[in-house]
């Protein structure tokens, strides 16, 4: 049965302009237009599930924003505290690469406490790091059971990490298919589970090389974690997961993604720049949230 607590969830704030990033406000004020989306199902119950579909005029922004990029982006909010996800733009559930690593992380950091190479793992993104967390965690059936408990614990009822490795030159964690809106569900649920805090603080001080996506969002604390890699064409996907802090201590779990036909991770990076940059024009109108 549902409360007025969830019934409000379901209200998006909607205050965007029908041109592109440019002529809208920045301002993530709550005092503006609600709109009232009406949801029969949860969003992380499974990747198919039904989403709430944002407003028209959000969709439109987006869109048009999206068709002067060079590669496809797509993009998922969820808010901290629970709710169903937005979806807009490319949802085609593709790997995780090592966005991946911070569920890996989390596992890792309570089996064996916070360590250097947890530490690695998130703000380098270094691989080799990684493969020591995950090593960390016993059999590689014991490293995806573990890994995988912390999703569902995230809110991810969906994803499972596998326990063997599907390309030969590529981490078994890093080849999890993890739908967009999954992944923005799970980053969600991040600031409201315990022994997450190490994590969320790497994850505000990546270096360099995942300084982009919401990273463009200026005036605005963020944590994320980059994924990058070639697809077993010709392609290229970057990822990224992150929360988004507004100005009123709201958050927002952001899951994104852009695959191109072909390229380099600079071309993605810089594409979800764009998909920051607009948010940033739309703050009013993400789904944001607290831990309840």
């Amino acid at each position: 049965m549902k409360t007025s607590r969830s019934r409000a969830a379901m209200l998006v704030a909607a205050s965007v302009c029908l041109t592109t990033v440019v002529g809208c406000g920045s301002s993530d004020s709550t005092e503006k237009t609600v709109a009232t989306v009406v949801v029969t199902e949860t969003a992380a119950t499974t990747s198919s599930t039904k989403a709430p579909a944002p407003t028209a005029k959000l969709v439109a922004s987006f869109d048009a924003m999206a068709k002067g990029l060079s590669a496809p982006v797509g993009l998922a909010l969820v808010p901290v505290g629970g709710g169903e996800a937005i979806t807009l733009g490319d949802q085609t559930p593709r790997v995780a690469w090592s966005t991946s690593k911070v569920p890996l992380a989390i596992a890792a950091e309570r089996a064996g406490g916070q360590t250097a190479a947890e530490e690695n793992a998130i703000v380098n993104s270094d691989n080799a790091a990684a493969e020591t967390l995950w090593a960390s965690l016993g059999t590689p059936t014991q490293a995806a059971a573990a890994v995988t408990s912390v999703l569902r614990e995230g809110g991810d009822k969906a994803t499972t990490v596998p326990s063997a490795r599907l390309r030969p030159e590529f981490s078994i964690f890093g080849q999890t298919r993890w739908a967009l809106g999954d992944a923005a569900t799970f980053a969600a649920g991040l600031p409201c589970m315990k022994g997450t805090k190490h994590v969320l603080s790497l994850m505000e001080s990546v270096a360099g090389n995942q300084q982009w996506g919401l990273k463009a969002i200026e005036g605005r604390t963020s944590a994320v974690k980059g994924g990058w890699g070639p697809t077993a064409g010709s392609g290229y996907l970057v990822r990224q997961l992150g929360v988004l802090t507004l100005r009123d201590g709201r958050r927002v779990g952001v899951a994104m993604s852009s695959q191109t036909a072909a390229g380099s991770m600079e071309t993605g990076a810089a594409a979800l720049s764009a998909v920051g940059q607009w948010m940033s024009k739309h703050l009013a109108a993400l789904p944001a949230g607290r831990c309840r």
